[in-house]
């Protein structure tokens, strides 16, 4: 009866040590042509993610969007009657709250309720600027782990089709070897996935905030002559935008 060589290599070895000895660019780039193309994807989609994150740090201060020596600048001049040099200074500081503040200013001789509406305009209209370039991040959200899906079941069906096309003699070795490289696309779908909307929910919250912050700068703004305009309410009904 023939006894086994203990030195003899064994048949799935060979793919387990290839798969070892693997470089990062290569376990990257494992998953055949389909599974490159999906990969070049997801390293732009993720070169845009970081660009996007950077964008809104740098972008979101409080001091940029919201000034506060300029919300007490225009009050001033509004309670002095001077509309004009309140309107030049708004246009000087060019910001969003500028804008929602000169939207104002510009129906003032219409009554508190054109005011109003004005101010409620452009609110809006600067909530939903300020969510435009945030909604990408979201997509590239979703969009990344649904790539690396499609390239991980594209990996599966190449590997289980070489264990069809070889009568099913394939070794549990060179299986593995396919799947391993088919689910590196699932794998940098999640890697991008995952900060991108980490980021997404926190700089959401954080516009949420500026705008709640811009609605109350144009209340206390336009405060000192609300009362003077005909058609003014009791209280102030500026209501910032929802959420987009």
């Amino acid at each position: 009866m023939p006894q086994s060589n203990p030195m003899a290599p064994d048949a799935n070895a060979a793919p387990a040590a290839s798969a070892a000895d693997d470089t990062f660019l290569e376990i990257i780039f494992s998953g055949g042509i389909l599974g490159i193309g999906i990969m070049v994807v997801l390293i732009l989609l993720s070169i845009v993610a970081v660009y996007l994150i950077v964008d809104q740090v740098l972008g979101l201060k409080r001091r940029d969007l919201l000034p506060g020596e300029l919300a007490e600048n225009v009050r001033q001049l509004l309670a002095q009657g001077k509309l004009k040099d309140a309107d030049q200074a708004c246009r000087e500081r060019p910001c969003p709250l500028s804008f929602v503040l000169a939207s104002g200013i510009a129906e003032i001789e219409f009554g508190w309720p054109a005011v109003e509406k004005a101010l409620e305009d452009s609110l809006s209209e600067q909530a939903a600027r300020l969510y435009r370039k945030l909604e990408y991040l979201s997509l590239i959200g979703n969009l990344a782990p649904m790539l690396g899906l499609l390239g991980t079941v594209a990996g599966m069906i190449v590997a289980f089709r070489e264990v069809a096309l070889s009568q099913g003699t394939a070794g549990a070795g060179q299986l593995a070897s396919g799947i391993y490289s088919a689910l590196v696309t699932t794998v940098a779908g999640l890697l991008i996935a995952i900060p991108a909307l980490g980021a997404f929910a926190i700089f959401r919250n954080r516009i949420d905030e500026l705008v709640s912050e811009m609605a109350y700068s144009a209340q206390h703004v336009f405060g000192p002559i609300r009362r003077r305009l005909p058609g003014s309410a009791p209280r102030p009904t500026i209501v910032p935008p929802p959420r987009g």
